[in-house]
């Protein structure tokens, strides 16, 4: 086993995820990110809500052509499992809504790249149990959805139970938790302090390291082979409005740090990141790579 573990994601949504409902991120970041990807031939996924890929075939289909997996994002940029926190204007879905979404956002996604998709991660790392059985029905082999920062417990992928996402269980479905810095002593109270998003930006790749470095020796004092899975977004790859944000019938004003060094310097950071996880013999898989090793 390699001593660091690597699953780069990029969640292919609308632009500021539910704050637009534009694609320019998934337009003109998506070839960016392959370029730094190529560049340094690391493998990643790309988790396309079906809108995103019925809306950009092109770029769904040139992630796909550069070798790497095309997962889901669920159907628009939506809460499908249980919510942390409160988004305005983005109420859950109903437990009974879930897996007829889910199947036609795996019906779209599969459409426009020619397969059906495997790994999934759910907006803003919103799941449920209610989620994960409806994946399971759907064949999926991967989960990305469990936030590190907020359960605290898994630290290495898992079968969850059908009754807890959140416990190991009997489901084939293999959940990968998203890397947050557990050495970190939370301010806020849902832990998002202790996330890795988007630390690479707001504060640099070399901090984001040191966070990294930190959850690797938490890791390896419990015995445990440091698995660390990122959230990216296209649209950070791109320069996002600053300040309010007006489309339709109103505006919305995203706080500071959601766009904060959005465009060259996040793709500099990224490039940045990558060599550095390399330099410290980090081994990058896709989310079905990674649910295979752990299965």
């Amino acid at each position: 086993m390699s001593d660091i573990t690597v699953v780069l994601g990029f969640d292919m949504e609308t632009d500021i995820g539910s704050f637009t409902p534009f694609y320019e991120g998934v337009q003109r970041g998506t070839p960016a990110i392959l370029e730094v990807l190529g560049k340094h031939g690391a493998t990643a996924t790309f988790f396309f809500t079906g809108d995103a890929a019925r809306k950009n075939p092109v770029a769904t289909r040139q992630a796909r052509a550069a070798g790497h997996e095309v997962g889901c994002h669920a159907l628009y940029h939506e809460t499908v499992g249980e919510p942390l926190f409160d988004i305005p204007n983005v109420p859950p879905l109903l437990p009974e809504e879930v897996p007829h979404r889910l199947q036609v956002a795996t019906e779209w996604v599969a459409a426009v790249v020619g397969e059906r998709p495997v790994s999934f991660r759910a907006p803003r790392l919103f799941g449920s149990t209610a989620m994960i059985v409806a994946l399971e029905q759907l064949g999926y082999v991967a989960d990305s959805s469990y936030p590190l920062y907020f359960y605290r417990e898994r630290l290495t992928p898992y079968h969850p139970s059908r009754s807890d996402w959140t416990q190991p269980g009997d489901l084939r479905i293999v959940e990968l938790p998203n890397f947050a810095d557990l050495t970190l002593e939370s301010k806020d109270p849902y832990g998002r302090d202790r996330d890795q998003w988007p630390r690479f930006r707001t504060e640099g790749a070399e901090a984001l390291l040191r966070h990294v470095d930190n959850y690797c020796r938490y890791c390896r004092a419990r015995g445990v082979e440091p698995f660390l899975s990122f959230y990216l977004h296209p649209w950070e790859f791109c320069e996002m409005p600053q300040g309010e944000i007006h489309y339709g019938e109103g505006s919305v004003r995203p706080d500071p740090f959601i766009v904060r060094n959005c465009g060259p310097y996040a793709l500099e950071q990224l490039d940045r990141l990558i060599g550095l996880l390399k330099a410290r013999g980090a081994v990058f898989y896709q989310a079905r790579q990674a649910a295979e090793r752990w299965r």
